[in-house]
């Protein structure tokens, strides 16, 4: 996983609400880059749902929410729609960008589940593993002002 002080890499992605662009976002406003193993699984679920209901303390900090795995773009859509999250669901099928931020892999299970918050000059002011509270992660936008 990259560490606090790196540069995050820029990315070109398909989502659930079109292509993401990251250099657009990139040393602009925050970015909260969700990596998570499965789309539908129990603590997935839970993890995106924290997301999207804290979408009104991420938009005080004009913060961009993405979840990220390498599910198809169909079944995100699925997920997506059925607990209605209103951030972006990003398709990573080949891997490009799990392994540019460097998040590693559990054999049957798919890629690691991390956080990685990007501060608005472009670097990395936040990168933890797991399933992180939402409290822990405003703080770091917090302590990025």
């Amino acid at each position: 996983m990259l560490s606090i002080g790196q540069k995050a890499p820029s990315f070109e992605a398909d989502s659930t609400q079109g292509s993401i662009k990251l250099q657009q976002y990139l040393g602009k406003q925050p970015i909260v880059l969700i990596f998570y193993p499965k789309d539908g699984t129990p603590i997935c679920t839970k993890q995106l749902c924290a997301a999207r209901d804290s979408a009104s303390q991420y938009a005080e900090f004009n913060a961009l929410v993405l979840g990220i795995n390498p599910a198809t773009l169909e079944e995100h859509r699925q997920f997506s729609q059925k607990f209605q999250y209103d951030f972006p669901l990003l398709s990573d099928s080949h891997e490009r960008i799990r392994q540019l931020y460097d998040v590693g892999k559990i054999i049957l299970l798919g890629q690691q589940r991390c956080v990685i918050v990007i501060g608005v000059n472009g670097t990395v002011i936040y990168a933890k593993k797991g399933n992180r509270p939402t409290s822990e992660i405003l703080n770091a936008l917090r302590l990025d002002r």
